[in-house]
């Protein structure tokens, strides 16, 4: 179902009262009906879920994301007397629940939305009033309408601190790394955006540095570019260079552009996150993790797109 643009929003955008800063400390109570909402179109074909032809599945769905829930945080049930209606417990469960379980809710079950729900056989069976890809952009554009700075993007829930560098940036890195030979890369990314949204700065440090490693290492498989399986960025940087990653007549203009290659991610990752804190335990400010999200995605697409235009 499209997202309307109803009166009361444009005079809301009017009055500037639509959020300009994202936050991430609360989910308010108008998302996460929206958000039932929209499992109940990805889910079934008829609000709430009770449907003749398929229902069997609808069920399933619901249960499994039930028992994947009690298993992970120690239940028996999600609700009590739920009379085995585990849509009417979830939706109670995700109403009720804090912020942080609230996101693993909508993450769980948004994979279920792409892998589950997605398959043929679900929506011949079923049909949906949304396919998979309908219901995310619908997710992620309520996200946006409300000022909820998360995105749902390669089967996670991704932390973003502008919508710009989002879409510009990491999304187009995320889709460079969706390939095969990147799979190493994009797992180490993902985990790193993961640290980001629960706090674990140093973690998300580390992941964004062995990303940008294993980008030039997937790079240089694919070319046959010999290098040490235990080199360091700086030299996997240099074995790009020499092989002519930066096509040689740019290389003298590119200067500055190798030593932020050289000196931005690793740098960062090995004074804040790669090394004993000695007797003072070193601290990695949120807006310097969001930073190298942002610099990992950004070398990343540079050296992406230079090794596509290489002959």
């Amino acid at each position: 179902m499209p997202v309307f643009d109803l009166y009361s929003k444009r005079q809301k955008k009017l009055r500037g009262e639509v959020p300009d800063i994202y936050q991430y400390d609360d989910i308010p109570r108008e998302l996460r009906v929206q958000i039932i909402h929209i499992w109940e179109d990805a889910f079934s074909n008829n609000s709430g879920g009770y449907i003749q032809y398929g229902n069997e599945l609808v069920h399933e769905v619901y249960r499994q994301i039930n028992n994947i829930l009690c298993r992970e945080y120690g239940l028996f049930e999600l609700l009590e007397d739920a009379d085995s209606q585990y849509r009417d417990a979830l939706v109670s469960f995700f109403l009720s629940s804090g912020t942080d379980k609230a996101l693993d809710i909508i993450e769980l079950s948004f994979r279920f939305v792409a892998l589950v729900a997605g398959s043929s056989d679900y929506q011949v069976r079923v049909r949906p009033l949304l396919n998979p890809d309908e219901a995310i952009e619908e997710l992620n554009q309520r996200f946006r309408e409300q000022g909820i700075g998360y995105q749902f993007e390669s089967d996670k829930l991704i932390r973003i601190d502008s919508q710009l560098i989002h879409a510009e940036v990491v999304k187009p890195a995320l889709n460079f790394l969706s390939d095969v030979r990147f799979k190493g890369a994009n797992e180490e990314y993902l985990k790193a955006h993961e640290h980001y949204r629960h706090r674990r700065y140093k973690e998300c440090l580390n992941d964004c540095l062995k990303a940008f490693e294993s980008t030039m290492k997937a790079i240089c498989d694919k070319r046959g570019w010999t290098y040490s399986p235990t080199d360091t960025a700086s030299k996997l940087i240099d074995v790009c260079f020499k092989n002519g990653l930066i096509p040689s007549l740019l290389q003298s203009e590119f200067s500055a552009l190798r030593t932020t290659l050289e000196c931005g991610v690793p740098t960062v990752r090995n004074k804040l996150g790669g090394h004993g804190q000695g007797a003072q335990p070193t601290t990695v400010p949120s807006y310097l993790a969001s930073y190298l999200l942002h610099l990992t995605a950004t070398n990343i697409l540079l050296l992406v797109e230079a090794e596509k235009e290489l002959p």
